[in-house]
Order: C-alpha cells, then structure tokens, then sequence
C-alpha cells in the first residue's frame, strides 16, 4: 500500500466506542496507513538521522480494555524498539495528526540526554524559537502543544529539557499538530519541519554514534517494522 493521506474519516476512527470495535478500525483503516508512512519516509530519516533508522508501528498490545485515543508510527536507531531512546513520531487521534520529537518517560539515559541538551543549549534554542508553529507538549498524547516556543523566552525553552526529570514519567516532547487531512507531499515537508531543526544535533551527540558502533556488533535482525508494547 502507498500512503495517499489521512482524511477526515480516518480521525473518526477515535469516536467509536468501545475497545474491540475502535481496535479492529484501527487495524483496518489507520494501522496500514502508518505502515505506509513509515516506509515512505524511512530512507529519509536515515539520511538525516546520520545512521540506519527502523520503523515501529504502535500495536497497542498491553490495551484489553481501555480504547487508545491515538495511535503512530515511531522511527529510531534501534530495530528492537524505539522507547529507550529519542525518536521521532507521526501520531494520528480524532483532532488530527502531530509530528513529534521525543525523548519518552522509558528513555534509558535520561541524565545523560538531558545532559547534552544543556550543553547545546546556547546552539539549539535560537533554531528552536525561529521554527514557526515548534510546541512543546507536555505530554506525548495531547493533542496540542502546551505552549509555541516562538512565544517563550529563551531561558524557558533551554528548562524545558528538565521535565525530563521532573518525575518518574517525565519526558521531553517537541512537534507540530495539524488538524486536518495529509497528502503524503504535506507529510514530507512537515516531517522535514522537524528533522531540520538542529534538535537532531542532540540526538546524534547522545545515540547515534553509539548505536552505529554497537550495531556492528548487533546480531542481524531482519530490518522493517516492529511492534510496539
């Protein structure tokens, strides 16, 4: 399947009630859509990650009751999994579609991350605030940004790397929310609104030079899409 966009229907995917009846709709109507995506822009985000990235399309296999209110698609340096590390995300819910950088609440390195983030503060927050309709969202589901980082100060922006530790399930999320359906065109540009900001610099500083030295070392997992937990 190519990916040909979200359309207002997919987001009322997230209106059926019940958990069996929005998961089959889910799997029906979104899930190949994010399978798509994912394989569209992967060469993409390897290019500009600076090592081999691996897509993981959110299963929701921990859910039995509890319907998801969105659902994604995730791509990381590593084919085993994308929570333990920084990673990008195109997350679908019934108000839209957001384009997120994350370095989640099961990042294995939170000290270390947030460590690099303080070090290239000085570098990254200008890039930052100049990137037009960049959030910061105080959690990796809400669905609009709690606050516009052109709209911050600029020592605001360098502290919000501290929520990272603030508690057990801190985390660190930047990203745009569109409320409307994508062309796989729209996507790209979006996408790349993100990967261009210099964010990534902390990435590579932190995970990818790593990651490619252990990957040697890694033993040969078949590349693709992953589940996730």
């Amino acid at each position: 399947m190519s990916f040909t966009g979200f359309t207002p229907s997919d987001f009322k995917v997230f209106d059926i009630p019940g958990f069996k009846p929005r998961m089959a709709a889910i799997k029906m109507r979104i899930r190949p859509k994010l399978e798509a995506v994912g394989r569209e822009l992967l060469p993409d985000v390897t290019r500009v990650g600076g090592g081999e990235a691996f897509i993981h399309v959110a299963k929701h296999a921990r859910r039995t009751v509890n319907p998801p209110d969105d659902t994604w698609v995730a791509f990381a340096l590593d084919r085993r999994g994308y929570k333990k590390h920084c990673h990008f995300k195109v997350a679908v819910s019934r108000q839209g579609v957001r384009f997120l950088f994350e370095a989640g609440p099961e990042h294995a390195q939170k000290k270390r991350w947030l460590g690099a983030w303080k070090r290239h503060t000085r570098q990254l927050v200008p890039v930052l605030r100049r990137a037009r309709g960049l959030g910061w969202f105080k959690d990796e589901h809400d669905d609009a940004p709690a606050a516009i980082l052109t709209d911050l100060p600029a020592d605001a922006v360098a502290r919000l790397g501290d929520e990272l530790l603030r508690t057990r399930d801190g985390q660190f999320v930047l990203g745009r929310a569109v409320s409307f359906g994508l062309s796989l065109a729209a996507t790209v540009i979006l996408l790349y609104f993100l990967l261009a900001s210099e964010h990534w610099m902390v990435v590579r500083t932190v995970e990818a030079i790593p990651k490619r030295r252990d990957a040697r070392r890694a033993p040969p997992w078949p590349a693709g899409s992953a589940s996730c937990r």
